[in-house]
């Protein structure tokens, strides 16, 4: 009998965005944002959930609300490098099979797509696994802040193995285009070879993390969901979500 597959939800989070200052503590509805994010992730029901911060202030919010944080260091220059630390701290002795790495300013995030984007680690060989949602915004086509995958499809409906990111309006000709949703899990194996690399050349230039994966031969599968998450990036996006969750 296999043994039951355990993953582990990681948040990271830090003060410093140029766009809106101090914003994991930003107020929506009575509770700062990233204990949002984290209740939803618990919401998931996939076990752990730990918030992975270099700001004490951060951890003092979330252990408030009954949640669980961990320190890391501060010259982390990316998520997932900081939530490696994390799961080193966290968990020396690998007891988990798999890490979700689910982005701090995401509070009015379906719990639903934690589970799913763990599914194809479960079904299948990626060592990686990601969302995406189909463009129907003619806009965000040739908009390069959205980020689109260049993917194959899989035998099974709303499943991609992805063969690129880009900012550019790829693929060429008719059919979907994809937006790319930046929650990732990762297998435990994975996320350690992955933070090992270092960035690659197409990582740089792209801007786009998930890039140094597939440049090292790592495999990256995408389930196709319905909706995108209201991501905080700015003022206007941090009073679409008050709303949302004032209701």
């Amino acid at each position: 009998m296999s043994k039951p597959f355990k993953s582990l939800i990681l948040i990271p989070a830090r003060m410093a965005s140029t766009r809106l200052p101090g914003k994991p503590l930003a107020d929506i509805a009575g509770k700062p944002m990233i204990v949002h994010v984290a209740e939803r992730a618990v919401a998931s029901g996939l076990g752990r959930v730990v918030v992975a911060t270099d700001s004490t202030e951060i951890k003092e919010a979330v252990e408030a609300h009954g949640l669980e944080a961990v320190m890391t260091r501060g010259d982390h220059e990316s998520g997932s490098d900081r939530i490696y630390e994390a799961l080193q701290l966290i968990d020396p002795n690998k007891e988990f099979d798999a890490v979700i790495n689910v982005q701090g300013d995401l509070p009015t995030i379906d719990p639903a797509l934690m589970k799913t984007a763990l599914q194809p680690l479960i079904e299948g060989p990626a060592d990686i696994a990601t969302l995406g949602v189909e463009i129907s915004d003619i806009q965000e086509k040739t908009n390069p802040n959205v980020v689109k995958i260049v993917g194959s499809p899989l035998a099974e409906p709303n499943k991609l193995r992805a063969l690129y990111f880009t900012r550019a309006t790829a693929p060429y000709g008719d059919g979907p285009l994809y937006h790319h949703i930046g929650l990732y899990a990762y297998r435990r194996e994975a996320l350690e070879k992955f933070v090992a690399l270092g960035q690659s050349v197409l990582e740089i230039r792209e801007k786009l993390e998930q890039l140094r994966a597939l440049e090292a031969g790592m495999r990256i599968d995408v389930e196709v969901v319905q909706s995108f998450p209201l991501g905080v990036d700015t003022p206007e996006d941090l009073e679409k979500a008050r709303q949302v969750l004032s209701r």
